[in-house]
């Protein structure tokens, strides 16, 4: 029996597989990504859980960014930083220069309340440096005037010098030229002048209407009355009263004033109950200096006191009711005091209503005042205009010097 052979391998090696031992097996890569990760999961159910931190790496990161920027962009982001800290203390400075100053003109001008300082120009401490300011504008409110207040009165200053001890002292200023406005607010005059409860109102460009009452011997008398505004002289604004009336109900009128229209006369309301209430009218009749001066013929005055129908057609007839109503009863009541209580007058009335003259309620209307006269310079009234909430004027100056200036 012939033994088995044994077959050998041949001595020389397969060329496919060098050619495969050359390159990477495709398995290879998916079997070494595979294996780590499951490495790591094994690796994390034994580690204790910690919350993952992102802000070191963020950090890292902000750093690497900034780090990477060039060097031209980090001196313009440099000089950025730096000009807004300038502007910063600049404003800085300006705001405490304004609130220097408001309270400096609070104490200099004696004012209840320290006024607004607006101080104009970029940058502002360039401007001090220089000793010059381009533009101060100053609101101050509620000012004294004679007898009333100034609602507001605002000043613009343009290019003014400073006299300085350097940039932390500023001693005084200079100021060449001054423009602002005043107002007289109706409000405040209604408030101030209100104690007879007159309100005003305006009415045109240069008028003002007064109306209210006034309580003149335990009689609230309504009052009419007209202001014309006019300027006074460069510094100084003058009212003009006209038109000056006081209603006593429906019974009188009183007009202060020496003239034949003026002073205490009947109403048209009275005079036409004349011709209904024939005691009056007969009271009226039988005093020969009030026939008189209603130019009434005796014959017809002894016929109506006979007849009650001819007095009602003599008292009832327009011209009756004219005469009777420029009767000025004042003069009546120095002679015949018992007639005019008779026709509803109070006595105390008509002892006070002589008083209150032209002159004196005039003052009481009066809404004029005068600007302060300046230590240095011109300071004038340049225009008046009557607006709706008040009286506006415009004013200017010159030449004008705050403080201690050189």
């Amino acid at each position: 029996m012939r033994s088995p052979r044994h077959i050998t391998t041949h001595p020389h090696s397969n060329p496919y597989e060098e050619l495969g031992r050359l390159d990477d097996s495709p398995l290879d890569g998916f079997l070494q990504d595979e294996v780590p990760e499951e490495r790591d999961e094994a690796a994390a159910q034994d580690d204790p859980w910690a919350p993952p931190n992102h802000r070191r790496g963020g950090r890292r990161r902000r750093r690497g960014r900034f780090a990477g920027l060039p060097l031209a962009m980090k001196a313009v982001v440099g000089l950025l930083v730096l000009a807004a800290f300038l502007a910063l203390a600049d404003r800085w400075a300006l705001l405490y220069a304004e609130r220097r100053a408001a309270d400096a003109l609070k104490d200099r001008l004696d004012l209840a309340a320290a006024p607004e300082v607006e101080i104009g120009g970029f940058p502002f401490l360039t401007q001090l440096t220089d000793e010059r300011l381009d533009s101060v504008k100053v609101t101050v409110p509620d000012v004294a005037a004679d007898r009333v207040s100034l609602a507001q009165v605002t000043a613009t200053a343009r290019d003014v010098r400073l006299d300085t001890d350097g940039i932390g002292s500023v001693r005084g200023a200079d100021v060449p030229h001054l423009e602002g406005d005043v107002l007289l607010s109706f409000a405040d005059l209604n408030r101030e002048l209100g104690a007879s409860q007159v309100t005003f109102t305006g009415e045109g460009r240069d008028r003002v209407r007064a109306r209210g009452t006034l309580p003149v011997a335990g009689h609230d008398l309504r009052l009419r009355a007209e202001a014309r505004i006019v300027r006074e002289g460069d510094r100084g604004i003058a009212t003009h009263i006209g038109g000056m009336r006081l209603d006593i109900g429906d019974l009188a009128t009183y007009r202060p004033g020496v003239r034949a229209s003026e002073g205490l006369h009947l109403s048209p309301g009275s005079v036409a109950r004349l011709a209904q209430e024939t005691r009056k009218a007969k009271a009226l009749l039988s005093i020969p200096s009030v026939v008189r001066r209603l130019g009434v013929p005796d014959s017809a005055v002894r016929e109506a006191l006979r007849n009650e129908d001819k007095l009602a057609a003599l008292t009832g007839t327009p011209r009756f009711a004219h005469r009777a109503m420029q009767l000025n009863l004042i003069d009546l009541a120095l002679d015949h005091p018992e007639l005019l209580q008779f026709l509803g007058f109070d006595p105390a009335l008509l002892d006070a209503l002589p008083r209150l003259t032209r002159p004196v309620l005039t003052d009481q209307l009066s809404l004029g005042f005068r600007l302060p006269e300046p230590p240095s310079g011109t300071l004038r009234l340049r225009a008046v205009r009557v607006e709706k909430d008040g009286i506006r004027v415009r004013l200017e100056g010159a030449g004008l010097k705050v403080g201690r200036s050189r």
